[in-house]
């Protein structure tokens, strides 16, 4: 979708950042797909803008995570955080998408996770991705969801980032190793450490929680 509308990739994950309060109804697929037609999608074929919007009406994925250890807040304190197809590999690197399909939103109380000691600004800088791969266990498993806050987009200390690395997407541990390298740390001892470029390191988040409760 990113490559259709002619934007970066980021901008459609910053675009839902009018995340829905649950005052207002939620906001579907389709509208968020209308919406980013008429701001950016002004030189796309009617043809393909028909094709963007069938493909928002198809309904969600099954595997949908359930937010039932997030009790709900105070009225009014609930809010919706979109959940991207975004996959980061804990492993050998997940080859860059243009078209992250979003998943069913998820309804969480931005009160309750800073009870739980996430630390955000702003609840509509926080969305969910999903790690693959062995390599960040036990703190991560395969498949696990993770909240991530995407206004981090630069090293603001140690911790784990989803980042892209050479065409690569990674979700790993960085540390600073001298001006000019990020040491990439897997939590399973049987990936060792390894030493990348910071000018070939593009940071896209950073991971604050693993949605089985777990703080990073």
């Amino acid at each position: 979708m990113a490559a259709a509308l002619g934007v970066d990739q980021s901008e459609l994950l910053l675009s839902s950042a009018a995340v829905t309060e649950v005052s207002a109804p939620a906001r579907s697929t389709t509208d968020l797909v209308r919406q980013m037609l008429a701001k950016s999608g002004k030189g796309i074929p009617e043809e393909a803008r028909q094709r963007l919007l069938a493909a928002a009406e198809e309904p969600s994925a099954s595997n949908v995570v359930a937010a039932d250890f997030v009790r709900p807040g105070l009225v009014g304190d609930e809010v919706w955080i979109a959940h991207y197809d975004v996959r980061g590999a804990m492993g050998d690197g997940e080859v860059a998408h243009d078209f992250p399909e979003m998943l069913q939103d998820i309804r969480v109380s931005p009160t309750h996770l800073r009870e739980m000691g996430v630390e955000f600004k702003e609840h509509f800088h926080l969305k969910l991705i999903t790690g693959v791969g062995q390599s960040m266990a036990p703190t991560i498993k395969s498949r696990d969801p993770l909240v991530v806050d995407i206004s981090i987009r630069e090293f603001v200390g140690d911790g784990i980032y989803y980042f892209s690395h050479q065409g690569h997407q990674y979700i790993k541990r960085l540390q600073k190793k001298g001006r000019d390298h990020f040491k990439m740390i897997s939590d399973n001892t049987n990936h060792p450490p390894e030493d990348i470029r910071v000018d070939e390191t593009y940071i896209q988040a950073r991971v604050l929680l693993v949605w089985n409760a777990h703080l990073v």
